[in-house]
């Protein structure tokens, strides 16, 4: 018989009134604008975020990554940015949101999943969980996680369905769903495939011939294809196929890699391992109930998402992220209201990730942020044109281009690609060819950093060091995140010569 609060569906399923819903989603949507606020306008968060956001506003000048403006990462992640920037205009706050509401929708649909194994209180829990650990695994505001992995419980959603067979039309949806999520990143693919092998199972078990499976397994590879494809269309219509299939398909493979433990210490896999295995070891009384069934999905789907963690040569912490949704939901045989030490662990949970989640800090960091991007821009910015005397930032942040309004010095604009030893043999080029012909160009300004992040190419290093000590004078330095960073100016453009 139902609580007064909900009742059992027949799928399994916790049948919620509409108005607790309401209260779940409001209760997300305000703690996924409190856990991001920080960052709000924040022009330098992050590395990789800065270089999407200026990708994105370069494609609303006419732009086309892969050819005008090089990286690795799926047009669809770009195509995100450039419609963040046409809509929010040309500061960060637009991508910025545009994150958040993707936190939103990832948190809901952890929400709707958590449902099928517990009661509505922890299927709250839950889905606050995601929110709050997506920063402590870098999520500040517009990584591509936070863009795929609503994708990927998009598909979970879609396809499980209770004790009811998945319909068609629902299986072809939850297929695009994983097309465009691999527009965001490629790594997906793992899961794609596992959702696409789960889809035909179903229907395998549903009693459908042999021969029509293997004609729906082509269906939905081509689906899950489709979007891919399309941008392949419009990049070879626009004669930039070559530049396409290389950034796209052939880079990744020609990268050094760092190794599997990448940049991740291993007290970060303990946030997510501190969860998922109590639940794991509690899931047998799982066993005979309705939640059995989502249970063995959410473990498969985990899998898949160790795969596209673990898929690029290197890993790195924000990968870890596509792992969030899968432990907090793995982990609820064990803190759901009706495991075995009640609503204790929950609590437990939430203390140690809210302990862990410090706001204080995040806005400290956020606000040194914004001092180190005016610095930095005040004293450039000056020295830097429009169409020559470009600003050329080596080592530092990405942001700055939007900032100082410089005309671009390369294609290679991510600092990492030129600097970054793993790179040497991935972009086509002679990383410290590309080097001395920026500086052949004489950038109006410099940027460098004290230390590294990634291990570096000698030859542009020393090419870098050359030119400052011999044509750039330093006019300011600040430190940023565990490192120096320093601003050079060309000594004629300090004394006013042309």
């Amino acid at each position: 018989m139902g609580s007064p609060i909900h009742s059992q569906h027949a799928s399994g399923a916790k049948v919620v009134p509409w108005h607790l819903h309401l209260i779940a989603l409001g209760v997300l949507m305000a703690l996924a604008v409190a856990s991001r606020m920080p960052w709000y306008g924040d022009p330098i968060v992050g590395y990789d975020e800065q270089l999407y956001s200026l990708i994105g506003n370069h494609m609303l000048k006419g732009a086309l990554p892969f050819v005008d403006l090089w990286d690795r990462k799926p047009f669809g992640l770009f195509l995100i940015n450039a419609i963040a920037r046409w809509i929010g205009g040309p500061g960060p706050i637009g991508i910025q949101i545009m994150g958040t509401i993707a936190a939103i929708a990832g948190s809901w649909l952890t929400y709707r999943f958590a449902l099928y194994l517990t009661d509505w209180a922890c299927s709250c829990l839950a889905a606050s969980f995601y929110l709050l650990l997506m920063p402590l695994y870098t999520i500040f505001t517009s990584q591509s996680e936070i863009f795929h992995v609503p994708f990927m419980l998009g598909m979970l959603c879609v396809l499980y369905r209770g004790g009811r067979p998945i319909t068609l039309r629902a299986a072809i949806f939850a297929m695009l769903l994983g097309g465009l999520a691999l527009q965001i990143k490629y790594t997906v693919l793992p899961q794609c495939i596992f959702f696409g092998c789960y889809a035909l199972w179903r229907f395998w078990r549903g009693g459908m011939p042999p021969i029509r499976l293997v004609t729906l397994a082509m269906l939905f590879a081509l689906i899950g294809l489709l979007p891919t494809i399309c941008v392949a269309i419009f990049y070879w219509a626009q004669g930039g196929w070559d530049a396409f299939v290389f950034a796209n398909f052939i880079s990744f493979f020609d990268r050094v890699p760092l190794g599997r433990t990448g940049f991740v210490k291993p007290h970060r896999w303990l946030l997510l391992l501190a969860i998922a295995i109590p639940g794991l070891a509690s899931c047998k009384r799982l066993k005979g109930t309705s939640q059995a069934a989502p249970y063995r999905l959410l473990v498969g789907w985990s899998l898949a998402a160790l795969a596209t963690v673990y898929l690029p040569g290197t890993t790195y912490i924000y990968y870890l992220a596509a792992l969030i949704p899968c432990a907090v939901l793995l982990g609820l045989p064990f803190y759901g209201s009706a495991g075995p030490f009640r609503w204790a662990p929950a609590f437990l949970y939430l203390y140690f990730y809210a302990a862990l989640f410090n706001n204080i800090g995040w806005v400290r960091m956020a606000e040194e942020d914004r001092q180190v991007a005016a610095v930095l821009e005040r004293a450039t910015s000056p020295y830097v044109g429009h169409r020559q005397d470009c600003l050329y930032v080596f080592d530092g942040p990405t942001g700055l281009y939007d900032l100082t309004e410089s005309c671009l010095p390369t294609t290679f604009i991510y600092p990492d690609h030129l600097n970054n030893a793993l790179e040497t043999n991935a972009l086509g080029i002679d990383q410290a060819g590309e080097v001395a012909r920026i500086l052949s160009q004489r950038p109006g300004a410099i940027i460098t950093a004290s230390e590294a992040v990634t291990p570096q190419n000698p030859e542009s290093l020393r090419l870098i060091h050359k030119a400052t000590a011999t044509d750039y004078q330093r006019v300011a330095q600040i430190h940023h995140h565990n490192r120096m960073l320093y601003a050079w100016v060309r000594r004629d453009k300090l004394k006013g010569k042309p």
